[in-house]
């Protein structure tokens, strides 16, 4: 799954690898003035330091025999080294080249954020303030989604209930149906503290009802 950023006008891909985001630095390249390669920040010391801190707390594969060698060589003139080799030589896991669709180096956000400070120093606010944006929407449609499975469950669970235990087996589907509703509103009363109707009433424009605005902490009660 792919997503997109727009940073200062820079379309910027994110790619979900093992539920982790790693951000396109191929694509953040495209924002920064003059002749700059992921090659010229990836021989630098302190790139090389920061990735040899990040592996160490969260890659047990790590090769730190191969990276010391390369880091020993960072800042020499002749010293240059892709994105692949650095991985087939490490094994590190917070960068990798791909190719095909969306295809380029990417980076984890940890790392992405780091490199971002190479393009500018606004860049670098600009982008890890637009992503905690797009991970705050996610959530909310997460959360929305969560609560209507609740709702959904809950529902199922009360219906079934009512049925077994209220309803006269020769009663008449709109009878049944008045049952189903006052039962419904006894909890709507109880937790909400007003009924169906009276929410529909206040609220004529959101879509959905009242349960769909219930916290998760309520769905769990009214089950």
């Amino acid at each position: 799954m792919v997503n997109k950023l727009n940073v200062q006008g820079t379309e910027i891909a994110i790619l979900k690898v093992n539920t982790e985001d790693y951000i396109c630095l191929t694509d953040m390249l495209k924002a920064k003035d003059g002749e700059f390669f992921i090659t010229d920040w990836l021989r630098n010391r302190n790139t090389l330091e920061y990735i040899g801190i990040w592996e160490k707390f969260n890659n047990p594969h790590f090769n730190y025999g191969e990276f010391a060698t390369i880091r020993n060589n960072a800042g020499l003139n002749n010293f240059k080294i892709s994105v692949k080799e650095f991985v087939e030589r490490t094994g590190a896991i917070c960068i990798q080249a791909k190719a095909g669709r969306y295809g380029g180096t990417y980076a984890h956000k940890d790392i992405a954020f780091e490199f971002a400070m190479w393009i500018s120093p606004a860049f670098k606010f600009y982008i890890v303030r637009d992503y905690q944006q797009l991970k705050e929407a996610e959530q909310k449609i997460l959360g929305w989604s969560a609560k209507r499975e609740l709702a959904k469950i809950n529902y199922h669970i009360h219906t079934d209930a009512i049925k077994e235990h209220l309803v006269p087996q020769e009663i008449d589907p709109y009878h049944r149906s008045l049952i189903y509703a006052n039962e419904a509103d006894v909890l709507n009363v109880a937790l909400f503290g007003i009924t169906a109707k009276e929410w529909r009433d206040a609220h004529p424009d959101d879509k959905g009802n009242i349960r769909d605005y219930a916290t998760i902490s309520k769905h769990i009660l009214k089950a």
